[in-house]
């Protein structure tokens, strides 16, 4: 019997067919589409409607392959969320967590709560578009939409409500909010409290695996299939991505490598300690109630904005072409925080990296391939000084680095990785959101016992590629020069 994993990313979404055959998974692509959000009206939004439209389409593809699924899961990024109306209806269409409209709502909600105060009750980092953010905006800008809305919904419990109508909060991408508390174990109602929001709008939380309900009676009679099963994966993407790290043992590093980089390490309860709060850190839930203990960095966007910039300018690019380039271009000439608010929105991005390294004493990047070596080189410099930081929190010390999504595919990163931190990075699957996903389905259904035997076949089903770390004194050289010029 076959399932599906939606796994919807910030960029594009994909519904991968999954099959276990023993001891080994097998997998297939059998839908991609764009995400691509739109801007109206001077905000930016998530096309969602067009995201659900293109999940039928995988349905109906498995339809007319003659593939029987058992059941449906999924996953998205994190933060942001829809609201439902009286009636049951969706209240406007989602924003993108980098619309503007938070500009500056984190300090002013710092004003009337602590960020002590938050972190003791979350363990959530602080981002200006986190949900307690966003929600504080709407309020602020006194939204109709608030005014008119009954129930708050995650992005996959929303696309979930639109297949299943039921209304379900999931326990990993709910923590990602900054307003679910961990040691109550629901939702915090002083947070709520302090931003103006009703604790009505907010339903029941359930655990990576829990039955989320079947297909409507509409979708079965619209796409001529039967009523398949559906459930709650581990929805934040990156607790499916950490859910696929093929690690032999309980204490691992890994980073989930796409639009954003994810970097940290599981643990079994959240770190709430002034010194995680005063570094950033973030508690994120896992599968089996674990945490994930992880810093947020910017991660691929800024090569990925940069590319579409050079698009606009008719001067077009592939990615292996941008990678062959900067492999070629001189190394470790100039870095940038990729964590700095400059690089945060939508837009050109050397303009940026120009003005970054001009305010840093740096001579910038000219040429393509330099401009993308800076991003690189300089990402795997910030995932070295994370994972240190990792290190010193969690109290263990890694022999190496699992890196799972979509970036792995970037062999230079993989290689710039390895380099940075001095020590191993094992580097697959690519796909490691999605079969995450798949694993959580067949735990829930009595296939895998645990996450551990999830974890053994998933090692044991898809290559994992090393790589070694080279040229270390010159490396170590410019991790002293990159920590100097980004002032860590």
């Amino acid at each position: 019997m076959s399932i599906l994993a939606y796994d919807l990313g910030a960029s594009s979404g994909r519904a991968l067919l999954g099959r276990l055959n023993g001891q080994k998974i097998e997998i297939d692509e059998l839908h991609r589409f764009p995400n691509e959000p739109v801007q109206a009206g001077g905000r930016l939004h998530w096309d969602i409607l067009r995201l659900f439209h293109e999940m039928k389409q995988g349905l109906l593809k498995a339809k007319h392959a003659g593939i029987a699924l058992d059941s449906i899961a999924i996953d998205s990024w994190a933060v942001d969320f829809g609201l439902i109306g009286e009636n049951g209806e969706l209240l406007g269409n989602p924003y993108h967590y980098r619309d503007p409209h938070t500009d500056g709502v984190m300090e002013k909600v710092g004003g009337k709560l602590t960020h002590s105060f938050i972190f003791e009750r979350t363990g959530i980092q602080f981002l200006p578009f986190n949900t307690i953010y966003q929600l504080a905006a709407l309020r602020e800008a006194n939204s109709p939409l608030l005014r008119e809305a009954k129930r708050f919904l995650m992005i996959p419990d929303l696309l979930r409500y639109f297949f299943t109508g039921e209304m379900l909060s999931e326990f990993s991408n709910a923590t990602t909010t900054q307003l679910y508390n961990p040691i109550a174990g629901g939702w915090d109602g002083d947070l709520l409290a302090g931003i103006g929001i009703s604790p009505s709008l907010f339903g029941p939380v359930a655990d990576p695996g829990s039955n989320a309900g079947q297909l409507l009676p509409s979708i079965v009679r619209e796409l001529g299939i039967p009523a398949i099963r559906v459930i709650a994966a581990a929805e934040h993407d990156t607790g499916s991505a950490v859910a696929a790290v093929p690690s032999a043992t309980r204490s691992f590093a890994y980073l989930s490598c796409g639009t954003w980089s994810l970097l940290g390490t599981e643990v079994n309860e959240p770190v709430l300690s002034e010194q995680a709060m005063r570094l950033n850190f973030t508690n994120e839930g896992g599968v089996g109630r674990t945490y994930r203990l992880l810093k947020n960095i910017m991660g691929l966007w800024i090569m990925q904005e940069t590319k579409r910039e050079w698009d606009r300018a008719g001067r077009e690019f592939s990615y292996p072409e941008l990678v062959r380039l900067a492999d070629g271009a001189p190394a470790l000439r100039a870095f940038i925080d990729p964590d700095d608010p400059l690089f945060l929105a939508p837009g050109d991005m050397t303009p940026r990296i120009h003005e970054y390294c001009r305010r840093t004493g740096q001579r910038p990047p000219e040429m393509p391939g330099e401009v993308i070596r800076c991003i690189l080189e300089s990402l795997a410099l910030k995932y070295r000084y994370v994972l240190e930081l990792t290190e010193l929190l969690s109290g263990r010390l890694f022999d190496g680095l699992h890196m799972v999504g979509g970036g792995i595919r970037n062999e230079l990163l993989c290689r710039f990785s390895a380099n940075a931190i001095g020590k191993p990075v094992w580097a697959g699957p690519a796909e490691g959101s999605a079969i995450g996903n798949l694993a959580v389905q067949w735990m829930a259904r009595g296939d895998l016992s645990d996450i551990w035997e999830a974890r053994r076949v998933i090692k044991e089903s898809f290559p994992v590629v090393e790589y070694e770390p080279e040229q270390q004194e010159v490396w170590e050289d410019a991790y002293g020069r990159f920590r100097r010029i980004i002032g860590y």
